[in-house]
């Protein structure tokens, strides 16, 4: 059963790393679609995104989306590197695999028509990597804490 939770986690992994690829080889109209397509279904459940942050609204999603599937990019590389390792400086060395996935994604779009490589897309996206950090620290502290009181 172990070997099937391992291969799990390496195939979401992977597929996860596909996904933030084929997302980022969309052409700029196809990408800023995406964004009005989230801003619609914000909408529809009573959320005006663009009441709260008019015309930013649109870079507010983008920027969430970054932050968003860079965190669970770390989550994912973090729940495949615990069957392997599991200390806290082995999980921060995670953030630096997020940081240098998140370059060559820059990198990617700098070929891709109306896309454009920036720095702070990277920040965004490794700060996304450090929540994902967090999140793993606390889980952790979480089953530790959890195991100790069990034994007790």
């Amino acid at each position: 059963m172990n070997k099937n939770k391992k291969i799990f986690a390496w195939g979401l992994l992977v597929f996860w790393m596909i996904l933030i690829f084929f997302m980022s080889h969309q052409p700029g109209e196809v990408s800023s679609s995406q964004s009005d397509l989230v801003l619609k279904l914000f909408s529809l459940i009573g959320i005006e995104l663009n009441d709260y942050f008019g015309e930013l609204a649109t870079f507010v999603v983008r920027k969430i989306a970054h932050f968003s599937e860079y965190m669970i990019l770390y989550l994912l590389a973090y729940n495949v590197l615990r069957f392997y390792v599991n200390n806290r400086r082995t999980r921060l060395y995670l953030i630096g695999f997020v940081f240098l996935y998140a370059c060559s994604d820059e990198f990617h779009q700098y070929f891709i028509p109306g896309r454009v490589m920036a720095f702070k897309d990277v920040m965004i996206d490794t700060t996304g990597g450090i929540i994902g950090f967090i999140i793993a620290s606390l889980i952790e502290k979480y089953k530790i804490r959890k195991a100790k009181g069990v034994a007790a």
